[in-house]
């Protein structure tokens, strides 16, 4: 499983011109799903998600989890991140997850975010054409995966 994960001030997704999920102070999580993908992945992005220590302290040092500082997670499906651009300019996604399998997949990490946390947690749609919105914070990126 891979995430780009940004600390911001806000974030939201709208569809269609309708705000489906929004957050202020916290993550935005772009997940992708790859094809080798199993519980321990979504476990491991889990844990790292909520344990991550991007926020700043007192001092100004990372050294505070989104938990600890009582932020927000917005999540977006995006399967390209599993794009290979090497070859060629047109990215290839044979490493992504197949549609059906990752939105099961996507679902069931959902709902094992929201039992781990008492944050607010929202969500885009898996699938759909999005416009995410966001102020990053810093900037502050960080890219994770659970394979590597």
């Amino acid at each position: 499983m891979k995430a780009v994960v940004q600390r911001v001030s806000r974030a939201s997704v709208r569809i269609d011109g309708q705000t489906v999920g929004e957050i202020g102070h916290g993550l935005l999580v772009l997940a992708g799903v790859g094809k080798d993908d199993t519980a321990e992945d979504t476990d491991w992005m889990i844990k790292k998600l909520l344990a991550l220590r991007i926020f700043p302290d007192d001092a100004k040092n990372m050294n505070r989890s989104v938990t600890d500082v009582g932020g927000g997670i917005l999540v977006v499906s995006q399967f390209t991140l599993y794009g290979d651009a090497r070859k060629g300019t047109r990215p290839s996604f044979t490493d992504a997850m197949p549609p059906t399998e990752a939105e099961r997949f996507y679902h069931d990490f959902m709902m094992k975010l929201r039992a781990a946390t008492t944050l607010q947690v929202a969500e885009g749609k898996f699938a759909a054409m999005m416009d995410v919105e966001l102020v990053n914070d810093g900037p502050v990126t960080i890219p994770l995966d659970s394979h590597a």
